[in-house]
């Protein structure tokens, strides 16, 4: 070990910055952040350290540093690239033992600034000794993508209990047992969720179990937690960090035919898989089935994903999922995703809203829950507006002689993107008046969005490919 980790307490101490750039601003941020009291050296200030100033936050010190000014200093760091200013204000803290870094210098610093992930309480610190700061960063970039974002709410839910899980379990060993199953069980999920009542009784009941009290008959079993994940709409990169976290600690998914191979190759390889696909008229399993399954797998302990294309409240049922595992009393947590529309419009360049074309974009389903295509036709034939169908691919010949037939022109654009955003992804472009014909040339089968307005004239990455699709559709 090159050198000695440690965690400085700051809070309500004295810091002295000498430089007024970037890397200053940079510095006292974090000084800041860590309740010090920050004094500044510098020729010239501007910006944020300037704002800093007269907010009060930072005292200006002066212009030149004189080494009678550490005096009372916790810590001093110098982010000037005056070489002799950098050694003087070092060797006067070393004179007077005050720790001292000196900006991309270990050889003038008495201590090394780490790179950085700050999950309040909880705080990572990432050090290579000052040889590769870039490879440092790189580190702390996995961490944060790897890291809950509410993590520190864990820390600070197991505070609560501290005192009382030392009282209750005198054996280090059995208080290591009991805060791994806390952390890596059902309790962890509802804290970081943010449902804390949920997790106080639940670790309240675990507790209770680790007094060794196996009389009373009043325990309710433990029960598992449900995650309603959006998987995006196909590309794994699109996939959020919160979703493949909890796809990378999941007992089990249960996933829709929309979710992409890619994204289900992101889960666990040991979690178990159910398939519950649904396609028009071809359920394999009823949404039904589906609710029940998924209060079975929970009271059975389990937590488990339940992985749906898109965003899950977004066409997805989720809605019906929330409400049946709700009324069973089984936690559950909505993760947001990125939504079929969004993606896919976004894959093929295509705005969905735009100031000189459409002021609206409206997402409706090509079909109702009993299969039948019953939309608000006058609505979404009006003019300066982008209407984005899900499910489209069946209704197509009904949709486009419907909008025609309520008022919007034959030669109005409109595009259907398959797989969007997968590499499997293909785009037909087209108008009202022409698309039924490309789309049966096509013969589109995978999942479908369809598109339809001014906007879809302005896609950045309509190439030639897509223009001669257009041309012999006519």
């Amino acid at each position: 070990m090159q050198s000695f980790p440690v965690f400085l307490s700051l809070q309500d101490r004295r810091a002295l910055v000498v430089g007024g750039g970037d890397p200053a601003a940079r510095k006292i941020e974090l000084l800041l952040a860590a309740g010090a009291q920050v004094s500044l050296i510098a020729e010239t200030v501007g910006g944020e350290i300037a704002q800093l100033i007269a907010d009060g936050r930072v005292c200006w010190a002066g212009r030149r540093f004189e080494a009678e000014e550490l005096a009372g200093m916790s810590i001093v760091i110098v982010a000037s690239d005056d070489a002799l200013l950098q050694g003087r204000v070092s060797h006067a803290a070393q004179v007077r033992g005050v720790p001292v870094n000196v900006v991309d210098t270990p050889a003038l610093s008495t201590f090394i600034m780490p790179a950085i992930v700050d999950r309040g309480p909880i705080t990572i610190a990432i050090s290579t000794g000052g040889m590769a700061p870039a490879l440092a960063r790189k580190l702390r970039a996995e961490i944060e993508r790897a890291l809950p974002a509410t993590i520190g709410r864990l820390a600070r839910f197991a505070e609560i209990f501290r005192a009382q899980v030392r009282r209750t379990l005198d054996e280090p060993r059995a208080r290591r047992l009991f805060w791994d199953r806390i952390f890596d069980g059902r309790v962890g999920e509802l804290a970081l969720a943010g449902d804390e009542i949920a997790a106080r009784r639940e670790l309240i009941r675990l507790l209770d179990l680790s007094r060794g009290d196996s009389t009373r008959s009043d325990r309710a079993p433990a029960q598992g937690m449900v995650h309603l994940v959006g998987a995006g709409p196909g590309d794994a990169d699109l996939l959020t960090l919160k979703a493949h976290r909890l796809l990378q600690r999941a007992d089990v998914i249960v996933y829709d035919r929309l979710v992409s191979p890619e994204v289900l190759a992101m889960a666990r390889r040991d979690a178990e898989r159910i398939f519950v696909g649904k396609r028009r008229g071809h359920h394999a399993v009823s949404q039904q089935e589906i609710n029940d399954r998924l209060v079975a797998l929970a009271r059975a302990g389990k937590s488990v994903v339940r992985l749906k294309g898109g965003d899950p409240l977004v066409f997805g049922r989720g809605g019906e999922e929330i409400e049946a595992l709700t009324a069973a009393g089984i936690a559950v947590e909505v993760v947001p995703g990125i939504t079929a529309a969004l993606g896919c419009a976004a894959s093929a360049g295509i705005p969905l809203t735009h100031r000189d074309h459409a002021q609206a974009c409206v997402f409706v389903a090509g079909h109702t829950k009993d299969g039948a295509m019953a939309l608000d036709w006058p609505m979404l034939a009006r003019p300066r507006q982008t209407v984005v169908i899900y499910m489209a691919a069946e209704g197509l010949p009904a949709i486009a002689r419907q909008l025609t037939q309520h008022g919007l022109p034959s030669s109005t654009p409109i595009a259907l993107i398959e797989n969007g955003t997968t590499e499997r992804e293909r785009r037909i472009v087209g108008t009202l008046g022409t698309i039924e014909r490309q789309a049966m040339r096509a013969q589109l089968d995978g999942p479908t969005l369809c598109i339809i307005g001014e906007v879809v004239a302005l896609a950045a990455t309509i190439d030639r490919e897509f223009r001669f699709e257009s041309r012999i559709g006519l």
